[in-house]
């Protein structure tokens, strides 16, 4: 009875394996068909649609041919062991790291799914003269203690903030509220590491009319190349097209910050401070962009907006007019989109200015990152956050008019 039990387990398992494999081709090759996306050559395809556009991946394929694995050419961080530092709470970054459903409490739990349970040292910095090797004595490197990898050169009076130290203030907030780690990860080889939690509580939009839903982060990055600071930044995030709407508003602290040095750890512990000023960030993002959405905008008046964030010279050249054109256009057609959803109004105007940095504009993935990890790292370290607000003071000014 035992084996004939085992015999039929095995074969329904293998018949769920083979329709498993049947319907993951035919779904890839239902993408193909639509245009998402399309072969490169041997195994390689590239992403043509929605965020992950301009992604290549790779398909691995079993002895008869089937779909065995995709793996994104990621250019995230790997630990020793071959798997990606990153920790989510939720599928991400193309599902790979170790995504825990729901999301965890416990801070030591994320730093080692995330990979950022390492230290960081520093040692001198050394140059050979005359056959001979000496020390520099101003100059250090900082150095990953599990691995050996140099990360950045700094000074005498830099002092690394280990990462631990560095995030567990948050662990307070995840205790006290009903929030848990959302993500944590490692880019650039360790040299920047980042770790964020989802506020409780949503933002709401002209809740009487478009009622547009913003979902509120705090986002917590460590810098050990010696080119950054421990910062802590208010993320604000729209699900509806994934914007992340980071932009300056009227008396609220957006973004805390402090240096590598002696006194930085107890300097950490007024980040509660920032954290508190968070709530107040939010009410006054919600208030301005609700003015925003009640303000109706003529397209002639998007055109000045984005004249004046990309201005183009009278003498510029054939290729400049040409790749502004091109720009121009790329944004009517996120505009057109965005007002079909919320209106003609500066509120899309704002979204599509947002939705073009963060989705559309051209990004140079570089040998070791690909295009979407950089488009994805440029959202989380904030590198469009000074458009994003110069955009939103240009168009609040057409809420007093």
């Amino acid at each position: 009875m035992t084996t004939t039990d085992v015999n039929t387990a095995f074969a329904d398992e293998k018949a769920r394996q083979i329709d498993a494999a049947r319907n993951r081709e035919r779904m890839f090759q239902d993408r193909i068909d639509r245009g998402e996306i399309r072969l490169l050559g041997g195994d390689r395809y590239e992403v043509l649609t929605g965020w992950d556009r301009g992604e290549t991946f790779t398909v691995s394929r079993n002895a008869q041919g089937q779909i065995d694995a995709i793996l994104a050419n990621h250019g995230l961080d790997q630990r020793a062991d071959g798997t990606i530092a990153l920790y989510a709470s939720s599928p991400a970054w193309h599902g790979l790291g170790q995504i825990i459903p729901g999301g965890v409490t416990d801070i030591d739990t994320v730093l080692r799914e995330g990979g950022l349970d390492f230290t960081v040292t520093t040692v001198p910095a050394l140059y050979q003269w005359d056959g001979a090797l000496r020390e520099h004595p101003d100059q250090f490197h900082t150095v990953r203690e599990d691995t050996g990898a140099a990360l950045g050169a700094v000074g005498r009076r830099y002092q690394p903030i280990q990462n631990r130290q560095g995030f567990e203030f948050l662990q307070e907030l995840v205790g006290r509220f009903d929030v848990v780690w959302e993500s944590a990860g490692v880019i650039r080889g360790g040299r920047r590491v980042f770790i964020s939690i989802r506020l409780p509580q949503t933002v709401t939009v002209d809740a009487e009319g478009i009622n547009d839903t913003v979902v509120p982060y705090v986002a917590v990055m460590n810098d050990h190349s010696g080119q950054g600071q421990f910062q802590c930044v208010v993320t604000p995030w729209r699900p509806v097209c994934a914007n992340t709407e980071r932009l300056a508003v009227r008396d609220a602290v957006t973004r805390w910050a402090v240096r590598h040095t002696a006194g930085a750890t107890n300097q950490i512990k007024e980040a509660r401070r920032t954290l508190g000023l968070s709530v107040q960030y939010f009410d006054q993002f919600a208030s301005e962009e609700t003015a925003l959405a009640r303000t109706d905008i003529s397209l002639h008046d998007f055109h000045k907006t984005i004249a004046d964030l990309w201005p183009l010279d009278e003498d510029a050249s054939k290729r400049t007019r040409t790749n502004h054109a091109a720009r121009v256009s790329a944004l009517d057609e996120v505009f057109a989109t965005e007002t079909e959803r919320v209106g003609r109004t500066a509120y899309a105007a704002e979204r599509a200015i947002t939705g073009y940095l963060d989705h559309v504009a051209p990004r140079r993935p570089g040998q070791s990152m690909t295009q979407e990890i950089v488009r994805a790292t440029a959202a989380l370290e904030g590198s469009d956050d000074d458009m994003k607000s110069k955009a939103h003071r240009r168009l609040m000014l057409l809420t007093r008019a």
